[in-house]
């Protein structure tokens, strides 16, 4: 059973809301730079959108670095990512690293 909303089809489309008082943003330059505050426990999936091109890293440290080995991230996309959680762990921060000029990522966190 499932509390999401169904399609005409009986198919649940997936839908979260936006989590009041959760947004973050990573200024992004030639350092790698991470959000200030973790995400919270209960947040399972999280959004993204970059204004430029970045690289990614996730981890459960506000010491994790991306790097340009990491995930390539385009910009102008809005994107829902799994951050995990239960049984399999959480990430708690994204590092975010400029690919070619600086620029800003927004995330909200979804519940």
């Amino acid at each position: 059973m499932t509390l999401l909303p169904k399609d005409s089809n009986d198919n649940v489309i997936p839908a979260l809301r936006i989590k009041d008082g959760a947004a973050h943003s990573i200024s992004t330059s030639v350092t790698p730079a991470v959000n200030a505050s973790a995400f919270d426990a209960n947040t399972r999936v999280i959004s993204l959108y970059a204004t430029k091109d970045v690289y990614l890293k996730f981890g459960v440290s506000d010491t994790v670095e991306a790097s340009s080995s990491d995930h390539f991230f385009p910009a102008g996309i809005y994107y829902d990512v799994s951050i995990g959680g239960g049984d399999s762990g959480q990430y708690s921060y994204v590092s975010a690293l400029r690919v070619a000029e600086d620029g800003v990522v927004y995330i909200s966190e979804k519940v």
